[in-house]
C-alpha cells in the first residue's frame, strides 16, 4: 500500500512516538523510510546564516552544519536505524511546510508521519486550547497524499490491526478519506466503521429539538450512508455502519475507544471540497490532539483537480 513514506521530524522528544509508528508502517510495508528534518530559514535573503527551527538561534549554514544534523538524526534514531535499513536521511533549510511538500513531490512520497506538534514548547499553543502544529496545518492542507498524525503512544502494533474508522460528514469532502480506510481495511483484512456524528451543538439558542426530531436526523443519516457508500464497497463485507447524536468529535473519540479502533481516517476539512482553508477543520483538529490512535488527515486536492479538469 505504501513504498515510499516520508517522517518530517524535529529531532526532538515530542517526535519520539511518531518515529516508532514511522519505523513500524515502513518495516510492515516493507517501503522505503526517509527522515527529513528542515534544520531552519534563512535570516534575510540569501544570507548564510539560518535561524534553528529547534532553537531559533543563528546558525551558519554550510557543509559542516548539514553534517552534524545528519548525525543528530542518526545519533537520536540509532536503535530504530539497527532494525531496519531502507532508510535515507535528509535536512534542508526554508520554511519548514514548503520544504516538506517540495520534498513529497521530488520523491513521489505515498504516506507523510508527523507528530502533531512542531515543537514540544508551544506556549502559544496553549493559551486557551491545544492546537495543532503551524507545519502540520499547512502540510496537511497541500498534501496530495494522506497525512498520519501522530500525538500519542500507540498501543496497538501495525502487525495487529482490527478496526479502522472513517469519520464523515456525508458530504463529499469524506469521500477520499473512505476511499483510503476501505483500502487499508481491504490489504490489512481489518474491519472498517462508517461513523457519522448528527451534530446537535448548532442549535439556535433557546430552540432544542425534541427526541423525535433527533432519531429522524440519525435514520436519515443512516439512509445516506448507505446510498452513498454501499455502491462503492462491492464484494467487501467486513464493515458497520454507525450514527450517533452529539458533539462531533467527542462521539468519534468515544466510539474510537469502544471499539478499540486501530486508525481514524477524516477530511482535513467537512462541508465543501472547495474550500481551500489552511487550518484543520475543528473537529479532526480536536481528533488529532485526544485520540490514543493515529489520525490519517486526507485533504481533497484530487477531487478539486478533477472538479477542475472537467470545467475545463
Amino acid at each position: 500500500m505504501f513504498k515510499k513514506i516520508l517522517f518530517a521530524t524535529t529531532v526532538t522528544p515530542d517526535c519520539e512516538d511518531a518515529a516508532c509508528y514511522a519505523f513500524d508502517m515502513a518495516m510492515k510495508y516493507n517501503a522505503k523510510l526517509f527522515l527529513f528534518h528542515v534544520c531552519g530559514t534563512p535570516s534575510h535573503g540569501y544570507s548564510h546564516y539560518v535561524i534553528d527551527v529547534k532553537t531559533g538561534e543563528k546558525e551558519t549554514y554550510g557543509e559542516d552544519y548539514d553534517k552534524i544534523v545528519k548525525e543528530q538524526i542518526n545519533t537520536t534514531y540509532l536503535d530504530y536505524l539497527d532494525q531496519y535499513g531502507n532508510v535515507e536521511i535528509d535536512c534542508t533549510v526554508g520554511a519548514p511546510s514548503t520544504e516538506i511538500l517540495r520534498k513529497v513531490k521530488k520523491e513521489g512520497i505515498d504516506l507523510i508521519i508527523m507528530g502533531a506538534h512542531t515543537q514540544i514548547e508551544d506556549a502559544e499553543a496553549l493559551r486557551y486550547r491545544n492546537v495543532t502544529g503551524d507545519t502540520l496545518q499547512k502540510v496537511a492542507k497541500s498534501a496530495r497524499c494522506p497525512v498520519l498524525i501522530i500525538s500519542r503512544p500507540c498501543k496497538r502494533n501495525l502487525w495487529d490491526l482490527h478496526n479502522i474508522l472513517c469519520g464523515t460528514d456525508l458530504t463529499k469532502s469524506s469521500m477520499p478519506p473512505f476511499r483510503f480506510a476501505l483500502k487499508f481495511a481491504k490489504e490489512n483484512k481489518c474491519k472498517l466503521h462508517l461513523f457519522h456524528a448528527v451534530d446537535i451543538t448548532g442549535q439556535q439558542f433557546g430552540k432544542v429539538p425534541s427526541q423525535i426530531e433527533v432519531e429522524q436526523k440519525i435514520l436519515d443519516a443512516k439512509a445516506k450512508m448507505k446510498q452513498i457508500y454501499t455502491p462503492e464497497m462491492a464484494g467487501f463485507s467486513n464493515f458497520e455502519m454507525v450514527v450517533w447524536e452529539g458533539i462531533p468529535y467527542m462521539e468519534i473519540l468515544k466510539y474510537a475507544r469502544e471499539k478499540e479502533i486501530d486508525l481514524i481516517a477524516m477530511a482535513h476539512h467537512a462541508g465543501s471540497i472547495f474550500q481551500k482553508k489552511e487550518i484543520l477543520g475543528s473537529t479532526v483538529e480536536e481528533v488529532v490532539l485526544r485520540s490514543a490512535c493515529p489520525v490519517a488527515s486526507i485533504n481533497r486536492m484530487d477531487v478539486l483537480e478533477e472538479y477542475e479538469a472537467f470545467k475545463a
